[in-house]
């Protein structure tokens, strides 16, 4: 074994060890907030020895699935939690329930919406895990136009960010930074598996971009995957002129099925330009904010 490969494998089982520890604190910690429960008492309903059990929290020892899902059982975790210890013993995390994440991305909508609303002159939008547009504020539907403007299949960061012709030239390295999104959308998409119904939605994208926009079809079938990075671009517009904003991507803890695109103004002059957009009437730049940044 090479040096390399061996302190790639100490540093495996480092990390193992660490997060045995970690699921130990968990069940540990889960055990204690009900008064009276003994390890005993839970090694015998979880159909364990009382020794085996106080090394699983002790943190010394590997667990199966069928192990992980008798003590979440015993001590009642709810779904997240359990979740959570199967990630901790390095197992697999089965998708969410189609009808439960449907319920959550409705609920981090409503709850983050007044997050969005709060930077007045920050255009932001809230993303699912397929990049479908389930929140924006006010300054984005000024600079971009209002996302309820186009219809539902359609209502995609990525395929609005291939398809749009005013788009591509008003935002500086449009190609550059759609790629970059792009790579993003393969990345969290190809890490994050769902059912079948939403895997639907996936293809459903990239037969809209088919339909569309064919000539760009090495774009999406070039498979490179990657996380996009903060970066400042700039935005050219023919009322204000231009804009320099930085592009940033945070990931809600509650939720990381969920992205806010933040876009920020660089400097005050930029922020001002931001509120003119604002107040703007519905007609602005020569198009029309019914049709505007939209082409279908």
């Amino acid at each position: 074994m090479t040096d390399s490969a061996a302190n790639s494998a100490a540093n495996s089982n480092v990390q193992r060890d660490a997060q045995q520890r970690e699921l130990g604190k968990f069940l540990q910690a889960h055990r204690e907030r009900t008064p009276g429960l003994l390890r005993e008492e839970v090694a015998q309903l979880s159909g364990l020895g009382l020794a085996w059990y106080t090394w699983l929290e002790q943190g010394r020892v590997p667990v199966s699935p069928q192990v992980v899902e008798a003590v979440a059982r015993t001590l009642r975790l709810d779904d997240g939690a359990r979740r959570h210890v199967l990630a901790l013993a390095g197992l697999h995390v089965p998708p969410v329930a189609r009808r439960h994440l449907h319920d959550r991305l409705r609920g981090t909508a409503r709850l983050l919406q007044p997050v969005l609303d709060s930077w007045a002159t920050s255009p932001a939008l809230l993303l699912d895990h397929r990049f479908d547009i389930t929140g924006w504020n006010d300054a984005y539907a000024a600079l971009w136009t209002d996302p309820a403007l186009v219809d539902d299949r359609r209502r995609n960061l990525i395929y609005l960010m291939i398809t749009s012709r005013l788009l591509s030239s008003t935002l500086n390295d449009w190609e550059s930074v759609t790629k970059a999104m792009l790579a993003q959308f393969r990345n969290h998409a190809d890490r994050n598996p769902r059912d079948d119904r939403t895997d639907e939605r996936t293809r459903e994208i990239f037969a809209l971009l088919e339909a569309d926009k064919p000539e760009l079809r090495h774009w999406w079938e070039s498979r490179t995957a990657h996380e996009f990075t903060s970066r400042t671009v700039t935005v050219s517009t023919a009322t204000v002129g231009d804009i320099r904003l930085v592009l940033s991507s945070l990931r809600p803890m509650d939720d990381p099925d969920s992205t806010i695109l933040l876009q920020t103004p660089v400097s005050q002059p930029d922020r001002d330009r931001i509120r003119q957009l604002l107040e703007l009437p519905a007609r602005w730049v020569g198009n029309d904010r019914s049709r505007g940044f939209y082409d279908q």
